[in-house]
């Protein structure tokens, strides 16, 4: 009989002459999907906002301190402003993974395969004048001390835009690299003539300006034509009264052009990072405006890039169905484990089918082999003229029933064990039989052990 450290070596051998392909197959299986998964989204991005003391560095902060709960460290970049932000991702030696660009600057920047995540908010073009230089067009500010920002600044670009559609070359004015605050008391001083802002209406520069009683703002008469020849700005009424009713600012109804801030990313960023963003500037800049409309962004109009395909999906169907109910970490990690595990259940659903049945095979088959002794002992007793050669059918019978009873198979199989010794013992009787016929005592046969 087989010991039990044999036995034991037997059974794992067989098993894994049998299962050990399955779960080699299974294994390739999962090497070849992970070449399909998305790797792990870093827990570090660096974000491209503007100058320290502006609105996308502000904007910048909370989306740092939203994202830290998320375990995503956020690492703000100030510059000089968008046109920097656009070139900064543009090269991808400079680190950047995201930045605020505020939509008309895509023309100042290297080409490059840059696409967005929508837009976040409008960001309303003012020009402020002093009164003495007060005009009612972009034409008019021909020979006349300009405010617009440093080189770099989306408001210098958005500016120079503007004026060489109306003819008005730079070279022409006395532009001035000042900007907000700066801007606007230069303004009141005298200094410059005009004060042009892309700013919000909640800002303190274009609350500054507006109470100035020295100041005038712009209207856009011909905004309209301004918005068809360039879609990613728009047209809006700033109502009387709107930056202040007590003191009746503006005094009448204003006209303005504003261009959109969007977030723009390489194409290779992330997409889990892409939802995470989204979900983000959902939280940060759902709520209404002066001129936005309660949850209008963000959204996927308004900018100038085109909209990633990640960003697009989440306009249409909302954040993944797991991030809306895991942490960034523990949504990511599903994800990524489903990709991988279609392809094993697609592949082991079919192996459960085939393994049991091959297994059962393998077992049946040690018990059945010696069926083939049974056959060839009962085919030779038909033949057997001599008690000789009875006594060999009766000895090849003994041998081959010394092999079977080392047979160790699992309990659920051991009718078929004894069944396979019960045709041994009746083929056996057959012989003995047989040779009681011939008139000599059969000799004692039994099993060596």
């Amino acid at each position: 009989m087989l010991k039990a450290r044999d036995w034991r070596q037997w059974r794992i051998r067989d098993h894994l002459l049998v299962f050990g392909p399955a779960l080699l197959l299974a294994i390739v299986a999962f090497v070849v999907a992970i070449n399909f998964v998305e790797p792990a989204p870093p827990r570090r991005i660096v974000m491209a906002t503007g100058r320290p003391d502006g609105a996308y560095h502000q904007y910048g902060l909370r989306y740092q301190a939203e994202l830290a709960h998320e375990g995503i460290a956020v690492v703000l970049r100030a510059t000089s402003g968008s046109v920097e932000n656009v070139r900064l991702l543009a090269d991808p030696a400079s680190g950047v993974d995201v930045a605020f660009v505020q939509s008309g600057v895509r023309g100042t920047a290297p080409p490059a395969d840059l696409v967005a995540l929508g837009s976040l908010y409008f960001e309303p073009f003012w020009i402020f004048s002093r009164s003495s230089a007060r005009t009612d067009d972009m034409l008019g500010l021909r020979g006349k001390r300009l405010a617009v920002g440093p080189e770099g600044s989306g408001t210098r670009a958005l500016v120079e835009l503007l004026l060489n559609a109306n003819g008005v070359r730079p070279n022409s004015l006395d532009l001035s690299p000042l900007t907000g605050l700066d801007a606007v008391r230069a303004l009141r001083a005298g200094d410059v003539d005009v004060a042009v802002l892309v700013a919000s209406p909640e800002s303190s520069a274009v609350r500054e300006a507006a109470i100035a009683s020295e100041v005038s703002v712009m209207s856009f008469p011909r905004a309209e034509a301004y918005s068809r020849l360039y879609p990613f700005l728009t047209r809006h009424v700033l109502p009387e009264g709107a930056l202040n009713l007590e003191r009746d600012i503006p005094p009448r109804d204003v006209v303005l052009l504003a261009a959109a801030a969007s977030l723009v990313v390489r194409p290779d960023f992330h997409p889990g990072l892409s939802d995470l963003l989204l979900v983000t500037a959902t939280k940060l800049h759902a709520r209404a405006g002066v001129f936005e409309r309660p949850r209008q962004f963000p959204s996927p109009d308004f900018t100038e890039f085109p909209v990633s395909e990640e960003a697009l999906r989440f306009y249409r169907n909302g954040p993944p169905f797991l991030a809306r109910y895991l942490p960034f970490w523990a949504a990511s990690l599903a994800d990524r484990m489903k990709i991988m595990l279609l392809p094993l259940v697609a592949l082991l659903f079919p192996l459960f089918k085939i393994v049991p049945p091959t297994y059962r095979w393998r077992i049946r088959r040690k018990i059945f082999k010696w069926y083939r002794e049974v056959q060839t002992a009962d085919l030779a007793l038909a033949e057997a003229q001599s008690a000789e050669s009875l006594d060999r059918i009766l000895a090849r019978l003994d041998v081959a029933e010394h092999e079977i009873r080392q047979i160790e198979v699992p309990l659920g199989y051991s009718d078929a064990h004894y069944h396979l010794r019960l045709h041994f013992d009746m083929v056996r009787a057959k012989v003995m039989a047989a040779k009681n016929k011939l008139g000599r005592p059969a000799a004692a046969h039994a099993p060596e052990h």
